[in-house]
């Protein structure tokens, strides 16, 4: 039966399984550490088992690889390194004892593991829990006297810079720091030489003598090196460069070469530097006076200098030190807008000034001055000087050509619809000329508009002495009106004030019933002319008809009113509309749609004279209407 400490012990590691917090157990009493430390060594030993399984499967032991707070990685990355180096071993076939390497617990356990050979510590398993054979319980050891581990209960001395090692029944502290190549800790925290002849771990050839020196060894060849070479670290001979090993080996005048296995003396030779050359004998450098070696400043004046020359260059022209030549000024770059008034050119050691499009040079060679271009005649008619340029200027009729600018082209008013002429425009050279239709019209006085010309008025019409004249647009009619059946004409006067009305005056026979009976009284011939209205957009006012009877007769009783109706196929054509004019009703005959002449029609318009709902009198007008060609 496991006694009460290892069933503490048990009941630790299976909640650090769970994932439990070691550091919230139930209470136990006086076991309540051996709970807790099997509790953390189980979780230390779950990570460790991590790291091993990361060195054997990935081979890679890098921090990122690892889940888990700062702490948990830092316990793993530790065992998978330690089994990266059992697995060395291995390869190797060096001991998994891993003599000479004094290596914590853990990380002996994990390296031990990894190497393949089973220690004592792994076959020492308690009750307290069987883990798998890998990874087998490297911390904390159940049996009848817990050990408590001091490094995990913080209970060391530890100082800063070393590190805590637990061990049965105690700790050690090592040091966090490595003893370098060459070196071991020791026990006691001392770092020691490891004597690699002694080990046998040095590569010194079988020729060659190891000699242990203080953190590493020598390899001494057991030939010595003849003269001129040195051995190096390993045994071998190299060459000894005397030229730098012995202070000035040479005499003076001289120069050391260093040879293989020996030197060599060699006697200096004067190199003059540039401007100077060595003097006939040899013996020392003297100026080169270049002003008197070739052309070297060209045009220009030089001066001989120690170990070089100066050429003086003429006005517009700057010395370079670096190619020792003269050097054009550019004076436009270096003073703009100062030198000319408008375009400066370089030039070889000067510069030019030009002027832009109409301006010409001034007599002091930099100012400009405006050219008066209108003098060469440029322009077809008319030529204004401005400033820098010229305006040309068309006479009325003209504008300027689009090409040029210069030449005047005669404007076609007839083509831009500028003419104003009512019948048709004909172009001239700086005008236009408007005419009118062949006969009925004349030219009015504004030269545009086509007047009619009255035939009636002038006697030039062709009209009986039976007939009237009527004067239409664009000509007349010859006109005679009859009365119809039962009217008389009304007098007229004489026959040369007669117009284009006739009044019929209703006129029964006696006993003539019907006759009595009809309402027609009066019927009236009239005639109109009137224009092909071209722009056509609401109703056109052609007559008026004029009545007595009052347009607001509502003070009296069985007043009279009046009705005006619009009789035949004409209706289409045009309407009436009943007014008030000066307190009495009219008429108004509206044409209502397009009408194109030439064509004559007849209208017949019916006014209607009703008192009590009864038509007492009709008056018919007869309107013959006459629509010209034209607009106009």
């Amino acid at each position: 039966m496991p006694t009460s400490i290892q069933r503490c012990c048990q009941n630790g590691r299976a909640r650090a399984m769970d994932g439990h917090d070691c550091t919230i157990l139930p209470f136990v009493p006086t076991h309540i550490v051996v709970q807790e430390q099997c509790c953390r060594s189980a979780i230390i030993d779950e990570l460790c088992c991590n790291g091993i399984k990361m060195a054997r499967q990935q081979g890679a032991c890098e921090r990122p690889f690892f889940h888990g707070e700062p702490w948990e990685t830092k316990i793993s990355k530790m065992c998978c390194d330690c089994c990266e180096l059992g697995l060395t071993a291995a390869r190797r076939g060096l001991s998994c004892e891993l003599p000479g390497l004094l290596l914590p617990r853990q990380c002996s356990y994990a390296a031990k593991t990894c190497c393949g050979n089973n220690t004592t510590e792994e076959s020492n398993l308690t009750a307290a829990g069987r883990r798998p054979k890998q990874c087998s319980q490297p911390f904390v050891s159940i049996g009848s006297t817990p050990y408590v581990n001091e490094c995990l209960t913080n209970s060391h001395n530890c100082i800063f810079g070393q590190v805590c090692i637990n061990t049965e029944g105690s700790f050690r502290c090592q040091r966090e720091t490595s003893c370098g190549t060459g070196y071991e800790l020791t026990d006691d925290n001392i770092c020691r030489d490891i004597d690699e002849c002694d080990l046998g771990t040095h590569n010194c050839g079988p020729d060659f003598i190891c000699i242990n020196t203080e953190g590493s060894f020598r390899c001494r060849p057991k030939d010595k090196c003849g003269d001129g070479y040195i051995q190096d670290a390993i045994g071998s001979c190299i060459d000894i460069n005397e030229c730098v090993v012995h202070h000035n080996p040479c005499l003076p005048g001289q120069t050391c070469i260093n040879t293989v296995g020996s030197y060599t003396c060699r006697s200096n030779t004067i190199t003059c530097g540039r401007g100077y050359h060595l003097t006939e004998d040899g013996s020392r450098c003297e100026d080169v006076d270049e002003c008197r070696r070739g052309n070297v400043c060209g045009v220009h004046g030089c001066v001989n200098l120690l170990g070089s020359y100066r050429c003086e260059c003429k006005a517009g022209f700057n010395f370079n030190s670096i190619t020792k030549l003269c050097e054009d000024i550019n004076e436009c770059m270096h003073y703009p807008g100062r030198l000319c008034a408008h375009k400066c050119e370089n030039m070889e050691g000067s510069y030019k000034c030009s002027c832009t499009s109409g301006f010409k040079l001034g007599y002091d060679g930099r100012s400009c001055e405006d050219v008066n271009e209108c003098e060469a005649k440029p322009c077809s008619q008319e030529c204004a000087n401005v400033y820098g340029s010229y305006q040309c200027y068309c006479r009325r009729g003209y504008q300027l050509s689009d090409i040029d600018g210069n030449t005047c082209e005669d404007i076609d008013e007839c083509a831009t619809g500028g003419h104003g002429c009512s019948y048709h425009c004909f172009n001239t050279p700086g005008s236009f000329n408007c005419t009118c239709p062949p006969s009925g019209y004349t030219l009015a006085n504004d030269w545009r508009t086509c007047q009619d010309i009255d035939e009636c008025a002038a006697g030039t019409h062709t009209c009986s002495v039976s007939q009237s004249c009527f004067n239409v647009l664009g000509g007349y009619r010859c006109l005679a009106f009859e009365c119809p059946p039962n009217f008389r004409q009304a007098a007229t006067g004489s026959r040369a004030d007669a117009s284009a009305t006739v009044r019929c005056i209703k006129s029964c026979q006696s006993h003539d019933v019907n006759c009595a009976h009809n309402p027609v009284n009066l019927v009236t011939h009239t005639a109109i002319s009137l224009p092909t209205f071209r722009d056509y957009t609401e109703p056109e006012e052609v007559v008026l008809l004029r009545t007595t009877v009052p347009a607001d007769p509502a003070p009296l009783l069985n007043a009279t009113d009046v009705f005006f109706v619009i009789l035949g196929t004409n209706s289409q054509i045009f309407d009436v509309v009943r007014r008030s004019d000066d307190g009495m009703i009219m008429g108004v005959v509206r044409q209502v749609k397009p009408i194109y002449g030439p064509t004559d029609l007849v209208l017949e318009v019916s006014m209607n004279y009703v008192k009590s709902g009864i038509i007492i009198q009709r008056n018919v007008i007869m309107v013959h209407v006459f629509i010209s060609e034209f607009s106009f």
